[in-house]
């Protein structure tokens, strides 16, 4: 795929939202295998690079609305890479645990208890 301005956009956002470790592992771990390649190479334009450029909300906000979407959607791998790049953009683990707990009355209890746990997890992890 040819790098597109898009692309090279979203490149750049992605560092920023996860951090050059998670995105140099991620490569190593998860997109190093063609298919995932050519998966990485689609969201990083359009995701990346058309979504999370754009104006009119902050990174703060928009990394909050990943980790409620994960959460309503049961996404759990999702919501671990969201919950990290919420807590670099500057969300506090104890208002991520508020709003996953006011998100009970809405969605359920088991899957906010699932979300919890996965919280628990990613909340134990070192911080670069």
């Amino acid at each position: 795929m040819s790098e597109s301005e898009l692309y090279r956009r979203g490149a750049a956002m992605r560092r920023k939202l996860m951090g050059e470790a998670a995105v140099e592992k991620a490569a190593k771990e998860v997109y190093s295998d063609p298919v995932m390649k050519k998966f990485i190479e689609v969201a990083t334009e359009t995701v990346f690079g058309a979504l999370w450029t754009r104006p009119g909300l902050d990174l703060k906000t928009r990394a909050l609305i990943c980790v409620v979407s994960d959460t309503c959607m049961g996404r759990e791998p999702e919501l671990a890479l969201h919950l990290r790049m919420a807590l670099r953009q500057g969300w506090t683990e104890e208002e991520l645990t508020e709003v996953l707990l006011h998100l009970s009355g809405y969605v359920g209890v088991p899957i906010i208890r699932e979300s919890m746990m996965v919280a628990s997890k990613v909340f134990k992890e070192p911080r670069d």
